[in-house]
């Protein structure tokens, strides 16, 4: 079965409190963000990297990918961590163009193989739509060169359907590099009325079954090809009284429901 995991971005409290979150969410594991602001810093990754995956495991969860910049150290802090994935979001720089930020990033990626290969560790590039690389032609586009176990594909199933793509074409384009996938669900809303010159919209993160993206259908497409990597709840849910997203404790419920649900489509394949 595959590993369900939470990316751990809502919640600015200790490794322990995470860990106890995690275990009472019913999960196998998580995604760490190694960020400012967070028990672990890109700072402070080589020492705290492997200390917080030793805290987790007391809890029954794993570090299954991290949410950082791919550069050595965070690369030698996941090796000694046992960390296999550093998930990224690369941005288009509309400065220089969209093929010449292709080339630039591509050309980061290679100097990093050596380091990659000495630790374990891959790159998993994710969709992001907006002005990064935002579609799973655009993943593929900037990481077919790459080996696999080096460079890897995170697809959003989310960022997917916000970029215009299909379930089955995505996981179609990706699959020689699939490494994981992200789980969240959101749709676009209308911000003004039909009196106004022009529509102006927003988007909004919802709950696994109400975005407009099927999670069952991307289920089933990933269930079909035997993918058996990690399924990460980004637990990224809209403020229904703001612009911003929910943090805390306000995602608990969210993200219990959301787990509950992915389990429950994983459950029928489970049982033939």
């Amino acid at each position: 079965m595959n590993p369900i995991t939470v990316f751990t971005k809502p919640w600015k409290c200790s490794i322990a409190e995470i860990g106890e979150k995690l275990a009472a969410f019913g999960v196998d594991g998580l995604e760490l963000p190694v960020r400012p602001g967070y028990p672990v810093t890109p700072e402070n990754a080589l020492v705290e990297l492997p200390r917080a995956a030793k805290e987790l495991e007391r809890y029954g969860q794993r570090i299954y990918s991290v949410a950082a910049t791919a550069d050595e150290e965070i690369v030698a802090a996941c090796g000694a961590a046992g960390v296999p994935i550093i998930r990224v979001c690369e941005p288009v720089d509309l400065q220089i163009g969209y093929m010449e930020s292709v080339r630039r990033i591509q050309e980061r990626y290679e100097k990093l193989v050596p380091a990659l290969e000495r630790h374990g560790v891959k790159i998993g590039v994710q969709n992001h739509c907006n002005r990064f690389i935002g579609s799973a032609i655009g993943v593929m586009h900037l990481i077919e060169r790459f080996d696999p176990a080096h460079v890897g594909a995170v697809l959003d199933v989310a960022h997917c359907g916000l970029s215009g793509e299909p379930e089955d074409m995505a996981l179609d384009i990706v699959w020689s590099h699939l490494c994981m996938v992200n789980f969240k669900s959101a749709f676009r809303m209308r911000t003004n009325g039909p009196e106004a010159e022009e529509a102006a919209w927003r988007i909004y993160w919802t709950t696994g079954p109400h975005g407009y993206v099927s999670w069952r259908k991307s289920i089933r497409l990933l269930q079909e090809r035997g993918f058996s990597g990690p399924l990460c709840l980004t637990a990224e849910y809209s403020d229904p009284s703001a612009r911003g997203d929910l943090t805390g404790d306000a995602v608990d419920r969210l993200v219990r429901e959301d787990v509950a649900y992915l389990r429950s489509l994983l459950t029928p394949a489970d049982k033939n």
